[in-house]
């Protein structure tokens, strides 16, 4: 069984996101702050990352929540999955301001549940139809929740993750973090210098203006952080984006490491410790498929988002099945024996971990044993996705087609995934290949036909 995409009014795949002001104002955080305080009774964890509206809108989602009666423990300026992390183990829910790795000038919510995981669908809409229809119920003016200061929280989340990995598996390790500005400027760091790396930090004040990249940690935008792990003689860098619920790297020799190889390189070392079942997106490169079946392990595939990976683990493991790591192809890895969520923080503690205990090795020298596949990606801008898709089922209808999340079309050694965007008029192209050559004439005659359907 796997989690089934529902499409919701206001919230994405990730929580609410907009340009502050415009799409995402302070009234409405406050309505979202009201519509979870009348939902879920107790005390609520609110966290947020750096942007310079994060202020504001923690302030409105903490009015909403405190009007109904909830408590609330404010945690400050932290990661999501630090957040997250706190949430499982002593609060009732959480909301976080946080816009991920989208640009400064936009924001969002996050909402999260007593597990630790986000909100699944169904719940989220009746926390939109308690929005759309004005039904929250703040309580009576002497029965309103307080607030507490909690900014020392955090500490257990680094704990929690350094105490995973004793007798310091990072000495002669040296590591060039980049937190982009963002929370884990206050995490990872920390992490990995208790874990015994030497550490150079590029990035490391925080500031919601962003000004030495942008919040999406991109080949482009991490050509500094390329530099400097060359030119310091660093084991590798690591990367985060605007929560630091993702890590990207860059190996010893200043290549970005593309996020599926990543995946694949941890999924090898957590199947090789333990046979079970990894659950990813059908989005995800084969590459992983590949490397789990090769160490004795299967797959399960949901619709995109960490949403429908995370809750699919929970829902196997309470199944009695044996979940052993999940994740997406793009640096959101989900460690269940930790929590149900992607870290950013424990992705880059695994990777020191695996480094050291390969001796001898570089990062390039591990990701150079993994088998080699094509990945080609690609978006077009179009109004008429669902039309698009429904032509392309019968185009390919002789090949084989799952439609778990848009339509995947499999041939061969390869696969073409074609999903429209349900926020933005985009379809959204990925193929995945033995060899180039063949990626290329794949997605050539998939551009073919999209095009003769493209208004």
């Amino acid at each position: 069984m796997t989690e089934k995409k529902i499409q919701k009014r206001l919230f994405g795949t990730n929580g609410v996101r907009g340009v502050v002001g415009k799409d995402l104002t302070p009234e409405l955080v406050f309505n979202i702050g009201e519509a979870l305080g009348t939902m879920r009774s107790g005390c609520i964890a609110v966290g947020r990352d750096t942007r310079t509206s994060g202020e504001t809108l923690t302030k409105a989602v903490k009015a909403g929540i405190l009007a109904t009666g909830c408590d609330v423990v404010d945690c400050g300026i932290l990661p999501t999955p630090a957040l997250q992390f706190l949430v499982k183990d002593d609060f009732d829910g959480g909301a976080m301001i946080t816009a991920s790795h989208n640009p400064p000038e936009y924001n969002g919510v996050k909402i999260i549940e007593s597990d630790g995981t986000e909100m699944g669908d169904e719940e989220t809409l009746k926390l939109e139809e308690i929005i759309f229809t004005h039904s929250a119920s703040p309580n009576a003016w002497n029965q309103t929740g307080q607030e507490f200061l909690a900014p020392h929280l955090i500490e257990n989340y680094i704990s929690g993750i350094v105490d995973q990995f004793p007798d310091k598996p990072g000495a002669g390790i040296t590591v060039v973090v980049d937190p982009g500005s963002g929370p884990a400027c206050l995490t990872t760091p920390r992490i990995l210098t208790e874990m015994g790396c030497k550490i150079i930090i590029i990035n490391g004040i925080m500031d919601g203006s962003f000004p030495g990249r942008l919040p999406e940690p991109s080949v482009d935008g991490l050509k500094s952080l390329a530099e400097l792990v060359v030119s310091s003689g660093a084991d590798f860098g690591v990367a985060h984006d605007g929560d630091a619920d993702r890590a990207v790297f860059i190996n010893e020799k200043g290549q970005f490491v593309e996020e599926n190889l990543e995946f694949a390189l941890v999924a090898q070392y957590m199947c090789q410790q333990k046979r079970g079942t990894i659950v990813t997106p059908v989005s995800t490169g084969q590459i992983v498929e590949i490397v789990a079946k090769k160490e004795g392990c299967s797959i399960v595939y949901t619709p995109v988002g960490s949403i429908y990976v995370a809750r699919t683990m929970r829902e196997l493991r309470g199944e009695g099945k044996i979940v052993i790591f999940g994740g997406e192809g793009n640096g959101g890895l989900i460690f269940p024996d930790h929590q149900f969520c992607r870290d950013g923080g424990m992705t880059s503690a695994m990777m020191v971990f695996i480094l050291s205990s390969n001796p001898g090795k570089k990062l390039s020298d591990l990701l150079g044993e993994l088998p080699e596949r094509c990945i080609i990606k690609d978006k077009i801008t179009s109004r008429d996705g669902p039309k698009i898709l429904k032509s392309l089922i019968s185009a390919f209808s002789e090949d084989t087609i799952d439609q778990t999340d848009g339509i995947k079309i499999f041939r061969d050694n390869s696969w073409a995934l074609i999903r429209a965007s349900g926020t933005e008029p985009i379809i959204r192209i990925i193929i995945d290949s033995e060899n180039r050559q063949v990626g290329q004439a794949f997605y050539s005659e998939l551009k073919d036909k999209i095009n003769l359907n493209i208004k």
